[in-house]
């Protein structure tokens, strides 16, 4: 059975993102790679405007783990991009995005998956406890 494209009401945040010439291949559309990338820039654009996250000088990094997607419509450049957030699941070191991403104005989502970061401190690369901030902040955006 096929699996039906999530709403944009199914995400609580939103971010712009920039298609380019170069991520469309041979048969003119956004190559399914360049997905991965549309996800991780959606949710560490967030966590980044937000302010939780200092990849360079931070002692805690949330590195990623696990990603899906689903691809349900085609995305060609130079169409504009939504990337839909929510937080799926909180753990004690992880967290579980959901991602979906739409194309122009469209209702349904034209890719979706998930994305996992596991929180670490930066040196060691053992798990750490969710900063506070952090925490609360993905807890503004679950689902």
């Amino acid at each position: 059975m096929r699996q039906e494209p999530p709403a944009r009401d199914a995400y609580r945040i939103f971010r712009p993102i920039t298609t380019r010439w170069m991520d469309n291949d041979v048969y003119g559309h956004v190559n399914n790679v360049n997905y991965y990338s549309f996800f991780d820039t959606a949710v560490s654009g967030y966590l980044m405007e937000r302010g939780l996250i200092d990849y360079h000088d931070g002692d805690v990094i949330g590195l990623v783990v696990e990603t899906t997607c689903s691809y349900f419509a085609p995305i060609s450049f130079p169409e504009a991009v939504t990337g839909g957030v929510r937080v799926d699941r909180i753990g004690t070191s992880s967290v579980q995005y959901g991602v979906g991403i739409f194309r122009e104005d469209d209702r349904a989502a034209a890719a979706a998956g998930h994305f996992v970061h596991v929180y670490v401190e930066k040196e060691s690369r053992r798990p750490v406890p969710l900063p506070d901030d952090l925490r609360k902040a993905l807890e503004e955006i679950s689902a």
